[in-house]
């Protein structure tokens, strides 16, 4: 069943915030809402949606659970009333960890939430000051003890390339996550926009942008993590300070494939894996490599980049790559001859 996400931006409207990576300017501009606009949103999404899709209203864009408390339930009220109507089968929304609390979470309780998304970024206390997050760790595992013993679902939200954040750190947050209990993941490379803190730095020589390749790296590190305990990498994209538009990128992993290549890599890695322990002990001609559907052109790679990596690591093997119905997501199966 195809799930759609029908996206209701509320911009920054719940977060007085100044992180390093977000366009003040632009943020600044968006504090007013058009509830008639939000309908229409649903409205138009829902008029193209397959009838057989899975739909949830989605509160995203800034920090739902920080806004106008009239407001909040106001949206919520609107969502509801589609759920009852049997148009869409939830809510979910993004915001703070440091925007849940039990107040909160008994609100929501009365609502169809699945899902709440917590902009965790970093489970480093350093990193979080650096980047003038304005929360700690404890504060993103405590929200997610709340929604867990509210039996509410989250997901954690990640980012790669903070100030400070080093590789280990990312692999630590996402290992955090996990153990929290997240149902889905989300990876976010950091981009540096005009008119940031983090734009002011980089100039200043005090903040290195990642390249491509070390975000792909990096992503794919968090990736692995999830994919080992089964925990779903809903999207890896570029951050733009979680608002629609936002400001010009200036700097930093600037590639329209990203997710491409960082599930590229993560197969990559996967199979390499693999044919390390199957060669060690023989020398097949060929091998056949079922992967879950949908995910064939990951393995293969950006524009064949994998296939490429094979014949050089692997010689005269000759590998085909098939989809297979029945594999779980983020695993294969080899087959030799």
């Amino acid at each position: 069943m195809k799930h759609i996400n029908i996206p209701v931006f509320v911009p920054h409207m719940g977060c007085p915030n100044k992180c390093v990576f977000c366009d003040q300017r632009a943020i600044s501009g968006v504090r007013l809402f058009d509830l008639e606009d939000a309908a229409r949103t649903v409205e138009e999404h829902l008029a193209t949606a397959p009838p057989d899709a899975e739909v949830e209203i989605a509160f995203f864009g800034g920090s739902f659970t920080g806004i106008d408390r009239g407001l909040m339930i106001t949206l919520l009220d609107m969502a509801q009333g589609y759920v009852r109507d049997g148009k869409v089968t939830g809510i979910r929304m993004s915001t703070r960890p440091d925007y849940i609390d039990r107040k909160i979470v008994d609100i929501l309780g009365n609502y169809a939430v699945t899902a709440v998304e917590l902009g965790v970024q970093s489970m480093n206390g350093e990193v979080l000051r650096a980047s003038r997050r304005g929360h700690t760790p404890e504060d993103s595992r405590r929200a997610f003890r709340l929604l867990k013993e509210a039996g509410i679902a989250s997901v954690g939200q990640m980012m790669v390339g903070l100030p400070l954040s080093a590789r280990e750190d990312e692999i630590r947050t996402a290992e955090e996550i996990c153990a929290a209990g997240a149902s889905g993941s989300r990876i976010y490379p950091t981009v540096v926009f005009e008119n940031t803190e983090l734009c002011e730095m980089m100039r200043a020589g005090e903040y290195e942008p990642l390249t491509v390749g070390e975000a792909v790296s990096r992503s794919a590190d968090a990736h692995s993590v999830f994919a080992s305990h089964s925990v779903p990498c809903l999207r890896v994209s570029l951050y733009g300070g979680d608002t629609p538009g936002g400001g010009e990128a200036v700097a930093g992993p600037l590639h329209p494939a990203l997710g491409e290549l960082v599930l590229g890599e993560y197969y990559r890695r996967l199979i390499t894996e693999k044919l390390d322990e199957i060669t060690s002990n023989e020398k097949p001609s060929a091998v056949t490599v079922f992967v879950p559907k949908g995910d064939l052109s990951a393995a293969i790679g950006h524009k064949g980049a994998n296939r490429v990596y094979f014949s050089s690591r692997y010689g005269n093997l000759r590998m085909i790559f098939l989809e297979k119905e029945d594999i779980i997501r983020y695993n294969i199966i080899l087959e030799i001859s």
